[in-house]
């Protein structure tokens, strides 16, 4: 009978440079249908008829209003970040470049669309009823794999769910921190699209 020789078994990081463009998009869909999949069973399992409540839109000012000022603040903690802060700190490995680089800003609409109602119908509609809105983003935080090497980034998406979390509480509408997660994804997404390249990186390539 074959033995199986498990200590040959080794985790790799993944080259990004490796991955194909069709690839990672597949990839990001097939999670975000993964969450809202997941959040549909969990929020079925939670006491009272919750859905469609969640999605009712009491007072589309405010929540453009707390939702706008949220992703404005992010943003600017963001720019802060990237210029104090060394590159290495928040580096990502590529995967938000290679996400967004070539893609065209129809298509950087929809991804942030998609991304912003699956994920916040999963930890804001879903998870924080059950666990609150601290758990809640440090579940968040730790689904970021590619953020976990550097405690600072970990912190900042920590704070940036919480936040997330708190101005749902505030509102009582789910609209609210979707248009946050949406304006933030958005601005990210197409900075990395209509950035300069430096020649060095451009050769690189």
């Amino acid at each position: 009978m074959k033995k199986w020789n498990f200590k040959k078994w080794k985790v790799r990081q993944v080259d990004i440079t490796l991955l194909d463009d069709k690839v990672i998009i597949l990839n990001l869909y097939f999670t975000q249908l993964a969450c809202l999949l997941l959040a549909l069973i969990l929020i079925f399992f939670q006491k009272n008829n919750r859905l469609f409540p969640m999605f009712a839109m009491s007072d589309p000012l405010q929540a453009l209003l707390w939702g706008g000022g949220f992703a404005a603040a992010v943003l600017a903690a963001d720019l802060l970040l990237t210029r104090w802060v060394p590159e290495e700190v928040t580096d990502d490995g590529g995967i938000n470049d290679k996400m967004f680089r070539n893609r065209p800003l129809w298509h950087i609409i929809i991804l942030c669309f998609v991304v912003s109602v699956c994920e916040e119908l999963l930890f804001r509609g879903a998870l924080q009823h059950w666990m609150g809105p601290y758990w809640t983003s440090i579940v968040f935080a730790l689904i970021h794999v590619r953020y976990l090497r550097h405690w600072l980034m970990t912190g900042l998406v920590f704070s940036i769910s919480y936040g997330l979390g708190w101005i749902y509480v505030q509102t009582g509408m789910l609209w609210t921190p979707i248009i946050a997660h949406f304006l933030i994804d958005l601005v990210m997404g197409c900075i990395l699209k209509y950035r300069k390249i430096p020649a060095n990186e451009t050769d690189s390539r």
